[in-house]
């Protein structure tokens, strides 16, 4: 850790082209993890009229699923980034997002997404949907609503609201931090696979949690792995690829082998049981009844053959 008397200089040369002025409050948000700010300095960098969607702009600076998740919530909790959904002509739903380089209420996101319609050669945006050309049954023909859906469950039946764009399961997330860690720990299982490039290793993550979705172990892949690997002493000159040709194809869970079944006794032995008396070795009988006892341990009992004699 750096200690008091560590000095630092900065040299800063203003770019004379292709730049983006941004507020310092971006950049030193307390609250803002470093792949938020990433991701608004991103979206605010673009060209004035590209529609990239956030999800779009997370893959190309490669943040992850999860990690893009917890970004767009805090940028949604901070203002810099609102949502909605729209209903358009033909019923169909459109996400409208807006990113801002300063903090909006609800209320001046929605003004401004009023008036910022989704361009034509999309879908246009309309206020309401027009009804039908077809007669209604009952009533005059009257448009739907397109203010969204409710706050509160209304308690009947409703069509079904599209999913939040960007979610992602708890449990997936779980398998790709598994599935990643998995990958990392790759160079430690061979000497063929201590240069994978950097860049792969999103590639490979999804692989792997395709197996692990699909019920193989971690210890499974390694072994399927090695067992793809070339002779020790053979340079390998892509891993990556290498891994992921041998990822590619996730076959099926072998099911569990069925247990060998236990030990029979001789046909000769059948219907014998054990002796709960006291035996130096173990005592077969045939009971007449539902003794547990042989005759030679039971009161007032007599030496017997022991059974299968």
């Amino acid at each position: 850790m750096e200690d008091d008397s560590t000095v630092i200089y900065r040299n800063f040369i203003a770019p004379p082209r292709a730049f983006t002025q941004f507020s310092h409050e971006i950049i030193r948000h307390p609250r803002l993890s470093s792949d938020a700010v990433r991701l608004l300095t991103w979206q605010l960098s673009l060209p004035r009229g590209t529609r990239e969607s956030l999800s779009r702009t997370a893959e190309r600076a490669r943040i992850g699923s999860c990690a893009f998740t917890r970004a767009k919530r805090q940028l949604k909790e901070e203002g810099f980034v609102h949502e909605r959904r729209v209903q358009v002509a033909g019923g169909r739903w459109v996400t409208q997002q807006l990113v801002s380089s300063s903090p909006l209420s609800a209320a001046e996101a929605v003004k401004i997404l009023a008036r910022t319609p989704v361009p034509a050669g999309d879908v246009d945006v309309s206020p309401q949907v027009a009804p039908s050309a077809r007669i209604p049954a009952a009533g005059d023909p009257a448009g739907p609503s397109t203010g969204g859906h409710p706050d509160k469950d209304p308690g009947e039946d409703t069509s079904n609201r599209p999913a939040e764009p960007g979610a992602a399961p708890a449990e997936e997330c779980g398998r790709l931090g598994e599935a990643r860690a998995l990958v990392g720990a790759l160079p430690l299982l061979s000497p063929a696979l201590r240069h994978i490039p950097p860049g792969m290793r999103d590639e490979l993550t999804r692989l792997v949690a395709r197996w692990l979705a699909a019920g193989h172990t971690a210890a499974g892949v390694h072994e399927h792995i090695l067992r793809g690997l070339p002779p020790a002493g053979t340079p390998v000159h892509r891993p990556g690829g290498l891994l992921r040709y041998l990822l590619r194809e996730v076959p099926a869970r072998a099911a569990a082998a069925p247990a060998p079944p236990g030990p029979r006794l001789s046909a000769r032995l059948a219907g014998a049981r054990e002796c709960t008396g006291d035996h130096v070795q173990p005592m077969l009988f045939r009971p007449v009844a539902d003794e547990s006892l042989c005759a030679a341990c039971s009161p007032g009992g007599r030496p017997t053959v022991p059974a299968g004699t």
